[in-house]
């Protein structure tokens, strides 16, 4: 290829487990390689399969779903117009970061793979670099294997000059049948987050996104209007707990050391909340893994927010321990952390508790808060009296996590649910490629090797020869939710499910 590419980024369609609710992916993986690609002059569009374009009916592709074989519903546009879209584009990258949509973005793959076998169809994520025999079988031509900001841009240079993109450092791809790994070097590695170009929020359909309503984050009155967009200030974690992305990439890792904290300078976020409003956006998700991975940073950066007119909306939970300080022993609210929050205008908080075992923390969540010495009642009517809505995550079903443990985060729950905490979200573990636990679960004897991607989802426990039998994980979480929250908040949720 001696001419200038032009790319089409596509979200895949979403197939959702049945009685949960369908969200459009939206993520910013888009964003970011849209935004590095234009800044390269190329021609670049993204088209989301899940509620596609002027050209779609919305209320046909998106509230109407199909059933699969599978028994999953499939929400989204017809295979026609995936093979239409695609038509124009020289390549179609394909983002595989969620697990349980691994065969929506296979499915898209094939599909114009068998229309248009001469398209370079390119792939990235974490499920995507962790399942690479199986991506590049399956109709993908070139994974990338870290954050591809700056490998897309090289793509994109060597396709112009007509090189061989087989070359390049930090991809993945088939020869001869064999999968032939380019390792990442330092120039493929993102370190210095201000010099990435800006994400190009305006790719996105986003429109379509605030007319749904259904952000993958937050809880909003009916009605309530929404102009939502996502951005992220930092860059990885001070954590590695041992279900997350993170802590597989680490220095020596097929991804490269990614999972270190980096930070974007206030001038930089600054820089991108003006384009966000620029955008009509009024609602901003802040996605960070770690907004307190530095905390007097992120105090400040809070504090600077707040004179852009727009809501800061975290959804990734706000680490509990860096919502407190330690006062002789007991850590108690860090007022300095909870006024900044409320002055850059969020409006909630979700407490990632993860389990009551002290064990079950030290051992799979970086031992990174502790039950006997959280003073939680203070907490919590600390955030409240700030007129913040507090929810908390708790997981069940760690690989040896007894009967006992599990009961005792249930429990642990409604005490907080009776200390004031509005709500309890529970979540089934999930051993995801790409994480510690996978490896962990696959070398133990609790996931086979060919598992089923489908069930990636969190309200299944997909793990076997575990102490507490996986349908009395998935029973005992449903229970928990339904019994500790209010029924009008459960009764509204389960109302925004997909229907065929």
């Amino acid at each position: 290829m001696t001419k200038d590419p032009r790319f089409l980024l596509l979200y895949p369609r979403n197939q959702t487990i049945k009685g949960y609710m369908c969200k459009p992916n939206g993520s910013l993986a888009y964003p970011n390689i849209g935004g590095a690609l234009l800044a390269r002059g190329v021609e670049v569009s993204v088209f989301d399969a899940c509620v596609g374009n002027e050209k779609d009916d919305l209320q046909e592709v998106f509230y109407r779903s199909t059933e699969l074989p599978s028994g999953l519903l499939r929400t989204g546009v017809s295979d026609e117009r995936i093979v239409e879209e695609a038509s124009a584009a020289d390549v179609v990258g394909l983002t595989s970061i969620f697990t349980s949509q691994e065969t929506m973005v296979l499915d898209a793959a094939q599909l114009i793979k068998a229309q248009y076998p001469e398209k370079l169809v390119i792939a990235g994520g974490v499920n995507a670099r962790h399942r690479l025999q199986k991506f590049l079988t399956g109709g993908v031509d070139l994974v990338f294997l870290s954050e591809a900001d700056l490998s897309v841009m090289q793509l994109a240079d060597a396709l112009r000059r007509g090189d061989n993109w087989r070359s390049l450092a930090g991809i993945a791809f088939l020869d001869n049948g064999k999968v032939i790994v380019n390792p990442v070097t330092p120039e493929t590695l993102v370190t210095d987050l201000d010099a990435l170009p800006l994400p190009a929020w305006h790719l996105l359909p986003n429109d379509r996104y605030w007319t749904i309503g259904r952000p993958h984050g937050g809880h909003f009155e009916p009605g309530t209007p929404l102009r939502y967009a996502s951005m992220m200030t930092s860059m990885g974690c001070v954590f590695s707990c041992s279900y997350c992305h993170i802590s597989r990439e680490k220095a020596g890792q097929v991804s490269g050391n990614i999972g270190r904290f980096r930070i974007k300078s206030d001038e930089r976020v600054a820089e991108e909340l003006r384009v966000l409003k620029g955008l009509g956006v009024k609602q901003v998700f802040v996605e960070d893994d770690t907004l307190f991975g530095m905390k007097r940073r992120g105090i400040e950066l809070l504090r600077k927010i707040r004179g852009h007119g727009l809501e800061v909306l975290d959804v990734n939970g706000v680490n509990v321990t860096h919502l407190v300080r330690n006062a002789g022993g007991t850590f108690m609210p860090d007022e300095d952390v909870i006024q900044a929050l409320v002055e850059a205008g969020f409006r909630e908080v979700v407490l990632g508790f993860e389990s009551a075992s002290q064990r079950v923390i030290q051992k799979y969540a970086s031992n990174k808060w502790r039950v006997d010495a959280l003073d939680v009642e203070s907490l919590l009517k600390a955030l409240k009296d700030r007129g913040l809505t507090v929810s908390g995550n708790y997981m069940l079903g760690y690989p040896d996590e007894t009967r006992e443990e599990l009961e005792g985060t249930i429990a642990m729950a409604a005490r907080h649910r009776a200390l004031g905490l509005d709500w309890a979200n529970f979540l089934c573990v999930m051993p995801l490629p790409g994480t510690l636990i996978f490896e962990w679960a696959i070398r133990d004897g609790h996931l086979p090797a060919d598992f089923n991607p489908d069930l990636m989802n969190w309200t299944l426990a997909t793990m076997t020869n575990t102490p507490v039998p996986a349908e009395e994980v998935e029973r005992r979480r449903f229970e928990a939710w339904t019994q500790l929250n209010d029924p009008a908040m459960v009764a509204q949720r389960n109302a925004m499910n997909v229907t065929l």
